[in-house]
């Protein structure tokens, strides 16, 4: 999992399997909150699945800024990159 296409792939699997959204309302400038109605407890959900699928420790902090799909994208690749 290098490319930011392949976190998207990722990332869209875990939204559609584990939060029954549609793949269809995926895009990199979706809301997670307004347009895919996550709420602050799915947020917390997805950090957990985002540090099993990275093995890497997210600070809630740094995920307090996240708004968009491509925000998590952009916020994963950078802990990759660490």
């Amino acid at each position: 999992m290098q490319s930011r296409e392949d976190i998207l792939e990722v990332l869209t699997r875990i939204l559609v399997d584990e939060f029954e959204i549609d793949e269809d309302d995926i895009s990199l400038e979706a809301s997670l909150y307004q347009e895919l109605d996550l709420d602050s407890i799915d947020a917390v959900d997805l950090v957990i699945k985002l540090q099993q699928m990275t093995g890497k420790k997210i600070k809630p902090e740094e995920f307090k800024a996240v708004r968009t799909v491509n925000d998590v994208v952009t916020a994963i690749e950078g802990l990759i990159k660490e």
